[in-house]
């Protein structure tokens, strides 16, 4: 196949370039690097197969040549990010999906959103199923990035049922693993980034609220079975185990040896309570579910962090 990777440079969109171009696919990365890091796929360059564009694809897209499949990846993903570039998040999330989903029209190309779990917002169901139409508010802080998804979600449902493509939502949960930025602002990275310096690790709220993590190999081979499935409609992707962020950060602490404790710091506002993905679907139709135990998978994350911060 021939395949367009938008976000390419990001942490997810590198492990998916990666993985195609390991199983014999052809991969042209997209990315303005706006939070994205040439780092992550420098060592795809000079590769058989791999090509890297500089572009943002808010604007016209063209590609030339067939395409067999689209992943739109791009867009900020952190609170952080998207709350200091809000405008960005909102144009990525509508008319990035518009020139992509065009494009893949153009191309008869399978399209593949990047979706996410705030599409459900702060939700009064638990766990998450795919049918729940989520408690989001649209005009918070979070909103930027929460609508962004849904309108993604909604301009990609349109294009299929309107113009007949084939289109592929996965739902992603909370994803961690190496390549993630150190001043990403999520809290795994801040945690691990904290405790190895030796500080205080920064736990908003009491720390009760609840999240999923799910390692970056499970979530590369899960987006990777929803591509080649037939499923035209969002499927969750995610671990289910549920843990809150005062048990994630005494684990990483543990992990770490750190002598840092936990200092709370106030709630940021419609930040979710809890977060857990109903996984029934993508088990049943994809054969798929997370097999990397979540402390295996900070041991690994761990270690990149270290490296990364020696340099």
């Amino acid at each position: 196949m021939r395949v367009l990777i938008t976000g390419c440079a990001g942490f997810i969109g590198s492990h998916l370039a990666e993985r195609f171009l390991k199983e014999g696919h052809e991969v042209i990365g997209m990315d303005n690097l706006i939070t994205g890091d040439i780092s992550n796929i420098e060592h795809l360059f000079g590769r058989d197969g791999f090509t890297f564009i500089k572009y943002d694809v808010t604007n016209y897209v063209h590609v030339p040549g067939k395409l067999d499949a689209i992943l739109h990846f791009a867009s900020p993903a952190s609170p952080k990010d998207y709350q200091q570039l809000p405008i960005q998040t909102l144009k990525v999330g509508s008319l990035g999906t518009h020139k992509t989903l065009g494009l893949a029209k153009e191309k008869k190309a399978i399209f593949l959103l990047a979706s996410t779990s705030e599409v459900y917002g702060d939700p009064l169901v638990h766990p998450q199923k795919e049918d729940y139409w989520g408690n989001v508010n649209p005009i918070g802080p979070r909103g930027v990035y929460d609508e962004a998804k849904r309108f993604a979600e909604a301009l990609t449902m349109a294009y299929h049922r309107y113009h007949g493509i084939e289109v592929r939502i996965a739902r992603i949960f909370n994803t961690f693993g190496e390549r993630m930025r150190i001043d990403d602002g999520r809290a795994i990275p801040n945690f691990i980034t904290q405790a190895l310096k030796g500080e205080d690790l920064t736990v908003y709220g009491d720390g009760t609220q609840t999240r999923s993590f799910c390692y970056i190999s499970d979530m590369v081979e899960g987006i990777y079975k929803l591509l080649f499935s037939d499923l035209n409609q969002p499927v969750n992707l995610g671990n289910p185990v549920e843990m809150s962020l005062n048990e994630m950060a005494n684990l990483i602490i543990k992990l770490t040896n750190s002598k840092g404790k936990i200092k709370y710091l106030p709630l940021p506002e419609d930040d979710p309570k809890i977060r857990q993905p109903d996984i029934t679907l993508a088990k049943e139709k994809l054969g798929w579910e997370p097999k990397v135990k979540i402390e295996d998978g900070l041991i690994r994350t761990i270690e990149y962090f270290k490296m990364k911060l020696r340099k």
